[in-house]
Parts: structure tokens; sequence; C-alpha cells
């Protein structure tokens, strides 16, 4: 049966071919009457619960083992997948500290942990990149909750698919990982908004990272949300989550020590503390950002080992030593080079650390993509810097889930210094270009503009409930007008019309603010077309990270009375108004992708600055500014022959070849973190 278009398919070359999940009570009811009819022969169950996917559980033969025990091996292969669905199975396991270790079941436990993060990596993927992460000789995943996308709405949650971070934390406990969870709320991760929804940011009144009983409100009811999905989890419960941190690196961003107490109880009462809570900080963020009654581990980069550990020490002297982030790679902003850092120097350092006996999480053992609209950007408040698409990271693990050599180097280290053999790495995933049909079609944003929201003040994005894509202003200027048109507060990007003849752009990123407008015989449409390239994630810029027009406009001096506003979330291209004709200017171009099941990518060296789509998936940005261009297509994300491809350039040409390739393409690197 051919797949519908934007259905993840997953090859048969990916499948396990025995897998645990997890089903409903009412089949698990069923379960011993199904067994004892069933001994020494193949047991299939079929089952679906609330939001989560079909799920399977096989038992096969069994080895001809005898009918009791066969029976008694099958129920604890069900009991197992039985609990960690609605609730987990009782655990006599314990994670503790105890001085400067980590206790689990009372001895002495090395966290050697990687940042990994669910919605950068197609599920189909997740247990082939753990069982990377276990090669490798990792005992611990640490993963970011990421609220914005679980909650795009207030009150509307989705744990579904790409987004079901249980199943995330199963698999990896199936793949013989423990886990670190880091809810949040904020989580910086170069992700949109620091991974807060920006409905948050309508109520120009709340504050968020504060004590607002507005923000502490809209928290709680996601943590107690959050909860059903994470308590069943936690280790004590049968699941892998050995510690949860509180906030994120709060102390880079102020010292309200009570604000943190207060998450540290809200973690707590909604039931997803297990027995280690601890805070994250810079080794000298240390006194602002931690908790006295909690542990405090140290974030760091290549060269910093040595003396974080020797700040931490004496701070918390009798505190475990661990790094919760020890960045192996860096991340990269449009218009930037690529970074690439030195593997064999953190290779040396990482050998250090667990030569101590410290515990390390390395940030990011893979960073994969921030697919769609979800990157972040920096700021300090005057410069505005947006992430690239790609979170390749220089991770050990490349974008698309390749060993690069700074993994050999690490999992060499690891095996040398645990005394443990390195694990056989599992087999690269198949990559290929595959052909685009020649024929295109096109669809002009002028031609499929939505129906406009009249105001006489400017609004933003979130003043009319959309989070991502664009904004189009429009108002009408008197004949004889012109001069200077000026912006306040453009975020971020914006290219300025006169009758749908392009004047010029504007770029935050650049602090460009201003334009030179003619002088018009007779009236003319105005026309300001502005894109969210990504709110920022870090620093208390967040607070204001409001999209679109921020301030106001103004030609020759004067505001502009009245304004038709387009939202332009971009989010069904397949409902544009496609037609077999040249666009030029701010298009959506469609054409057609021939694929067999591998992995690819899209070369994005023809096009200018925008998006692109396949089978309906955002996959990310473009800009030909770099330093990325091309942009990951997952094989799961791909139909056996044809695929609809869609993107929209703003600068539009009537002959733009598209291609995909086999390897991606970045500009020249950098070999040190900005």
């Amino acid at each position: 049966m051919k797949p519908r278009i934007g259905e993840e398919v997953v090859p048969k070359e990916y499948r396990t071919s025995f897998t645990i999940l997890q089903p409903d009570a009412d089949a698990v009811r069923e379960w011993p009457t199904r067994l004892a009819g069933k001994m020494g022969m193949h047991l299939q169950a079929n089952t679906r619960s609330d939001d989560r996917r079909p799920t399977k559980v096989r038992v096969r033969n069994l080895m001809n083992k005898k009918p009791v025990s066969m029976f008694l091996s099958a129920a604890m292969v069900l009991s197992a997948a039985v609990y960690g669905f609605g609730q987990a199975a009782p655990s006599h396991h314990s994670f503790t500290v105890s001085g400067k270790r980590f206790l689990l079941d009372g001895q002495p436990y090395q966290i050697i942990s990687g940042e990994m993060h669910y919605p950068r990596v197609p599920r189909a993927y997740w247990r082939d990149r753990f069982r990377k992460a276990r090669a490798m000789g990792l005992n611990t995943i640490t993963t970011y909750v990421f609220w914005n996308l679980h909650e795009p709405r207030p009150g509307v949650y989705d744990f579904a698919g790409q987004n079901d971070i249980a199943e995330y934390i199963r698999e990896a406990q199936q793949e013989g990982l423990n886990v670190i969870l880091r809810p949040g709320p904020y989580v910086c991760a170069e992700w949109e908004l620091g991974g807060y929804p920006s409905w948050l940011l309508k109520d120009r009144s709340l504050v968020l990272r504060s004590q607002d009983p507005k923000y502490t409100a809209a928290v709680e009811r996601w943590f107690t949300r959050l909860a059903k999905e994470i308590t069943p989890l936690l280790l004590r419960n049968g699941g892998p989550i050995i510690a949860v941190q509180v906030e994120n690196e709060y102390g880079s961003f102020g010292d309200d020590h009570a604000y943190v107490e207060g998450l540290k109880k809200l973690i707590e009462k909604t039931g997803m503390a297990p027995d280690v809570l601890y805070t994250a900080d810079g080794p000298e963020e240390i006194p602002k950002g931690s908790l006295p009654e909690l542990p405090a581990v140290i974030n760091f980069g290549t060269g910093e080992a040595k003396n974080s550990f020797a700040v931490l020490d004496s701070l918390r002297p009798d505190g475990p030593h661990m790094s919760g982030e020890y960045w192996a790679g860096w991340f990269d902003h449009w218009g930037e080079k690529h970074h690439q850092t030195n593997g064999a120097n953190e290779a040396a350092e990482l050998e250090w650390m667990l030569s101590q006996g410290y515990s390390v999480s390395m940030y990011m053992f893979h960073g994969g993509t921030s697919f769609g609209w979800m990157n972040g950007a920096n700021s300090n408040g005057t410069n505005y810097e947006p992430d690239t698409t790609s979170y390749d990271y220089d991770a050990p693990l490349d974008e698309r889930g390749t060993p690069r050599q700074k993994y050999f180097l690490f999992r060499d280290v690891i095996a040398r210094v645990t005394g443990h053999p390195a694990a056989e790495v599992p087999p690269p995933l198949p990559v290929k270009e595959f052909p685009l049909t020649a024929g295109t079609e096109s669809a002009s944003l002028w031609s499929n503009l939505p129906k406009p929201v009249e105001s006489d003040t400017l609004l933003t994005m979130e003043d009319m409930d959309q989070s991502y894509g664009y904004v189009l202003y429009r108002t009408r200027l008197e004949a004889g007008t012109g001069g200077e048109l000026n912006i306040e507060g453009l975020h971020d990007y914006a290219q300025v019309y006169l009758d749908q003849k392009l004047m010029g752009a504007l770029d935050r990123r650049l602090a460009t603010s201003q334009l030179k407008l003619p002088a018009i015989a007779g009236p003319a449409t105005l026309d300001i077309l502005v894109e969210n390239s990504g709110r920022v994630n870090f620093t208390k810029v967040i607070r204001g990270e409001r999209k679109g027009i921020t301030g106001k406009v103004t030609v020759a001096g004067k505001e502009p009375k009245h304004w038709q506003i387009f939202p332009l979330p971009m989010d069904n291209v397949g409902q544009l108004h496609y037609v077999l004709e040249p666009c030029e200017g701010p298009c959506f171009k469609r054409t057609t992708l021939v694929a067999s099941i591998a992995d690819t990518y899209v070369d994005t060296t023809a096009l200018h600055k925008g998006e692109v789509w396949i089978n309906q998936r955002p996959l990310g940005r473009f800009w030909s500014i770099g330093p990325q261009h091309t942009l990951l297509v997952p094989a799961p994300w791909l139909h056996r022959g044809l695929n609809e491809i869609v993107f929209f350039d703003l600068l539009s040409e009537p002959s733009q070849p598209l291609k995909t390739t086999d390897k991606p393409i970045f500009d020249r690197a950098l070999a040190h973190r900005e």
C-alpha cells in the first residue's frame, strides 16, 4: 500500500527483529489466557493506546523451552513491556550521591553520558543512535524536554510520533542505557525560544524565568502533564531515569534562588523527582544558579576541564564531580563559518576526566537537525545571531548519525579507562543521490495570500497566535510619498516592496532598519514581508522575543494609519495553488524526487533564502550566505518512488536547478568556538 504523503515509513532494513513496546491495560488482562493457549507457538499482539502508535510484541520459539519455563519466560518479557507504559514495575534499584561519587545500588557508578535530543533525530533512527552510543562506551543518554513541541497551544498537548518522549526513554533503556532528564522548562539548546512555547509571549506582562504567578502557573500545568509521561520511567519505578536537572544554567541568567527552589519543589510535587535532583552551571556561576541541598555539576568546553573542576572543588569540595556538558564541538550561525573542533585534544581531556573518576556528559554525542523552524539564535541585547538548521555540532556522530574520527578516539579512551572492551559499531546507514523530475510547478506568494487581519496598529505573530513562518504587513501610500522607511523592532528579516516590486532587504542580524523609498507618482501598496528567523534562546532577551514588527513603521517620519496583516505560518504548503508557469520573487516551487529508501541531502547552492519541505514535512532553512548549503532528508521520511519536494525562495528565479547529493556541504570551517 502506498504511504500517505507525510507518513513516516520505517524501512525493513532499519527495523529491529525483536521489539518490546507497551500495550494497553485491556490487552494485558487477556495475555495469560492467550499465552496458555499458544505455548511453544509464535505470539504476536498488536495494541493501541491513546496517542501512541501501534505496538508489537514478538516472542518466537523461545528456543524450544519446556511449557512451564516457556510460559514464565514469555510472561517476564510481557511483564517488562507492561510496566513502563502506564506505570513502571516496582524497582529495588537506587541511585544516590555519596560524597564525591554517585552510587548505583550502593556501588560506585561513573556516569559516561552523551547528549542527544529526540526531536533532532527521526524516530525511526532512535534505536540506531542508542546502539552507537553503547558501542562508543556510553552508559547514559542525556536529553532536554522541549515544551514548545509538546504544548503548541495552551492546554493542547502532543506526545505522539516524533514527540513521544516516553518511547524515546523506553528505547534507551531497552538498549542498555540510563537516562538523565533535563525538563527545563527553559532548555537553551540552540532551540527556538529555549524551548518555551511562543504563546507565553502574547501576554506582555508575563515574565519568563521568574516568580511571576502567570509564568509559574503555566509551568505547573505543563509539568503536571509532563509527569504523566515521565514518572513511570523513574529508576525507582523500573525505568532508566537516574537523575533530573532543575532549571538550566540559571546562574548565567539570574540569581533568584527562591525561583530555582520553587522549580525544585514543583518537580517533587508532580512526582517527577528521582532520588537525585541537581543543577548545572558554568563553574563561576554555581553560587548564583545552584541550591545548597542539591549536587551542582559544571558545563565547559575543550581545554577548560582542569580549571573548571578546580573551581568546582573549591565551591563544592564534598559534592560529586561531574561535567554536565562537556562541549565536544560547537554550533553554527548563518553568515559565519562552520565549526570543527580538535577531536584529539577532546579525547585527551576526556581521558583525563574519566581517569580522575569524574562523571561526564558530552554535549553533543549526536546533534542531528533542528528540523523545520526550530533553530534558535543568540543575542546580547544588541546583536542577533540566528542558528543554522543543521545541528551537526561536530559531534562524535555527524548530522545523519555516521561516526566521525572523534567517535573512535572517544571509544578507545572509554575502553582504555574503564577496562571494558569496545562493542562492535553498528553498520552505517545508506546514503544516496536521487534524481529529480524535470517539471516544476510554482505558486506565487502574492497569489496565495490568506485573509488579512485589519488593524490600525502593528501586530506581532504572537498577537495573532502564530508561532513560526512569515508575516506580511501591507498598507497604502498616497501619491507623492517617498523618503526614508524606518522599522523599529524588526524581528528578524524583511523584504520591502512597492506594488510588489522589491525595494530592498533589512536584516536584524546586520542591524539594518532603514531603507530609502522613491517618491511615487500615484497611490501605491507598501508590503513588508517579515521572516521569523528563530527566536533567541539565551540571555534575558528571550523575555521580549516577539516576532514580526515589534515597534512602529514610519515613511518620511509619518506612521501609516491602517494595516492589512497576513499571517503566513506556511504549515500546509500542499494547499497552495500551483501552476506550470515560471515564477519570480517570493515563490513556492514544487517538483518530484524519485527515491529508494536511503538518506540523501537537498543541495541548496542554487537557491537564495527560504525553506524546503519533503512530503509536506518541513526540513529546514536555506540561505546562500552559508555556512550550510544542504538539508538532510532522512530515509524514513521518503517513499519508494515519487516524493514531493517544495521549496520557498524569497528571490526565486525562473530556472533554479535543484538536486540531491550524498554528502553535506559546508563553507570553510573554524577550529575554535566563537
